[in-house]
């Protein structure tokens, strides 16, 4: 329960005190706020709110409920977490009588150090008028305004693909509305989706005609519901650590299990079609790419002197509206994209549909790739330390690459392009060989491993602050899947391309793991498991050494083997971090496409 401690009694015909309440506040009336402060438990979250309040509830909402912030204010308002009540205690003892209340507390706190998050209100109204005429005007001001109508449209992202906003937004709204008034909570929507995207992965894995139409119709359902989550958190603002977690997972996982209900399918339907390669290489395509987006922004949020003659021309195009709509269609937003894949499953068949997705998607990431790279060669940004750090976790550098890179990698002059030069001399030494000179599942692909794995630690020697070293993790992450993709498909074992597709898929889990770790300002995951697991290059070695082992079935099981053990170890240890206390509320609210 939180509590709301109003100055004083309201005036007569207020409803603050009734608004309160529906917000979840206990309301205690007193002039004394300090006492009434003493007498509310420590635990519990307390808002100091001017008696002579006036504004639309959602006002309210918005700066005395987000549960993101240690402290929110706006006028005449001001709440705080557990965490910051001493602060207010503080500011409390030193306040003098005067101005509105909270607009004096809220001052104390940020001189104290404290974070008062102040929401863009927007058309919403919250005052505190001096007077009876002043009273009135800001009375009929308020009524002038729907405040769930404002509601609503805030619960959209400002910033979405164009099948979303147009084709998704304007009805899912509704529905995350009727879940609130029925008290279903984002992290059930979230499941919910979830549920019928795994529904839907296996009526596709039926291989029948009507399983493919079923299989369309329901991710586009589980796409609603997907976006019917987000929409719900904002409407309510129902944030929280777990809901940060299944919302940063459960989109990808999604996805690539449809991948594979669209492979089993096709090859149990009347063709028996073998069509595992494309899908893993669907998955492999996505995760880079994203990997690509994540890396490219860690490398240049924070960076100075961060422009350039190509970021103004994209800003120049986005101010003409319709160009903006067609850059963002032609990045396959995760709208689109599942639009795509929704109305093709239904319609062709899975090699069909992987096929258009695969050109698609290359045609996507090579565009928005060359912007960067465009962007990266023009501009004249200091990349941090936190920056480069970043980076550094994304490598997901192992045991063997850190040694390279503490032996030989300090002898190597650093240079603006060392990083990216030898990432790729890296992953040429691993893939040229099995995959063009067809030496795959030989002792040599072993050998041509280890020299990657040397080559990848000369690149992350040096901090990983030039123009382009945020090439750096997407060329590992392309090398490693790469490597497996290609063991897999070379050998003809049975069962190779579903085993490789489950031990990528672990992989890029983790991989996905580390990005909203570092997002939400907590750093990577720990050393022990990066070292558990392998790091990029451990597991390509062990993938290497496993395919000149074993041949035919007994590099499926090496594969099912390292790929259950993987991700034993890396769900493990996320799910205890996210549903940790300290772990982080972090929710993508830019509406980038994913």
């Amino acid at each position: 329960m939180s509590t709301a401690i109003l100055t004083g009694p309201p005036p007569a015909g207020s409803s603050l005190e009734e608004d309160l309440r529906s917000l979840g506040f206990d309301v205690r009336v007193s002039a004394d706020a300090a006492g009434a402060l003493a007498a509310v438990p420590a635990s519990e979250r307390v808002a100091v709110v001017d008696h002579r309040f006036v504004g639309h509830v959602h006002a309210l909402r918005l700066a005395l409920t987000d549960p993101r912030f240690p402290a929110g204010a706006t006028e005449g308002a001001l709440t705080v977490q557990p965490e910051a009540r001493a602060s207010l205690t503080h500011a409390l003892a030193a306040a003098d009588d005067g101005a509105s209340l909270p607009g004096l507390l809220a001052a104390r706190l940020e001189a104290d150090g404290v974070a008062v998050h102040r929401p863009d209100l927007g058309v919403l109204v919250a005052a505190v008028p001096d007077g009876d005429e002043a009273r009135a005007k800001t009375l009929a001001e308020t009524a002038a305004v729907d405040d769930e109508a404002v509601r609503l449209r805030s619960a959209v992202k400002s910033r979405d693909g164009f099948f979303t906003t147009f084709c998704i937004s304007p009805y899912s709204r509704y529905l995350a509305r009727w879940c609130a008034r029925r008290g279903l909570t984002p992290n059930q929507v979230t499941t919910a989706s979830l549920l019928t995207a795994l529904i839907a992965a296996g009526a596709a894995a039926t291989g029948t005609r009507g399983g493919f139409v079923a299989a369309g119709a329901l991710l586009l359902f589980s796409f609603v519901l997907d976006c019917t989550d987000g929409q719900l958190a904002r409407y309510s603002l129902q944030y929280s650590t777990l809901g940060a977690w299944l919302d940063a997972t459960f989109d990808r996982a999604k996805e690539y299990a449809f991948y594979a209900g669209l492979a089993l399918g096709a090859s149990r339907g009347g063709g028996h079609d073998d069509v595992w390669a494309l899908a893993l290489g669907a998955m492999v395509l996505m995760t880079c790419r994203h990997v690509v987006d994540f890396a490219f922004t860690e490398a240049n949020h924070d960076a100075t002197a961060n422009t350039s003659p190509t970021a103004a021309l994209s800003g120049r195009l986005d101010s003409v509206g319709w160009t903006v709509w067609v850059r963002r269609m032609i990045v396959l937003p995760i709208g689109e994209r599942w639009a795509l894949i929704a109305v093709l499953t239904a319609l062709t068949t899975p090699r069909t549909v992987f096929y258009v997705l695969l050109i698609g998607c290359a045609f996507a990431a090579c565009y928005t790739t060359a912007g960067r790279v465009l962007r990266s060669l023009t501009r004249k940004a200091k990349r941090t330390d936190r920056a480069a750090q970043a980076l550094a976790d994304l490598a997901d550098s192992g045991p063997v690459a850190r040694a390279a890179a503490a032996t030989l990698g300090s002898t190597v002059p650093g240079r603006a392009y060392s990083a990216p030069f030898w990432a790729v001399l890296a992953a040429a030494s691993l893939l040229l060989g099995p995959l063009v000179a067809g030496s795959g599942g030989t002792w040599r692909a072993v050998l041509q491993a280890a020299v990657y794995a040397i080559l990848a630690g000369v690149a992350v020697a040096q901090p990983l602050k030039g123009p382009l070293d945020w090439l750096v993790p997407p060329v590992f992450r392309g090398a490693e899947y790469g490597i497996v993709l290609g063991l897999a498909a070379q050998s003809g074992a049975p069962g190779a391309l579903p085993a490789a597709f489950g031990l990528v898929a672990a992989v890029a889990y983790h991989h996905y793991d580390t990005v909203y770790r570092i997002r939400g300002g907590t750093g990577a995951p720990p050393h022990w498991l990066v070292r558990a697991i392998g790091g990029h290059e451990g597991r390509v070695l062990a993938v290497t050494t496993a395919a000149a082992l074993w041949h035919g079935r007994g590099f499926t099981i090496a594969l099912t083997v390292l790929a259950a053990a993987i991700a034993l170890v890396v769900l493990s240890e996320s799910i205890r971090f996210w549903v940790s206390s300290g772990a982080p509320a972090v929710h993508d609210e830019t509406g980038e496409p994913a």
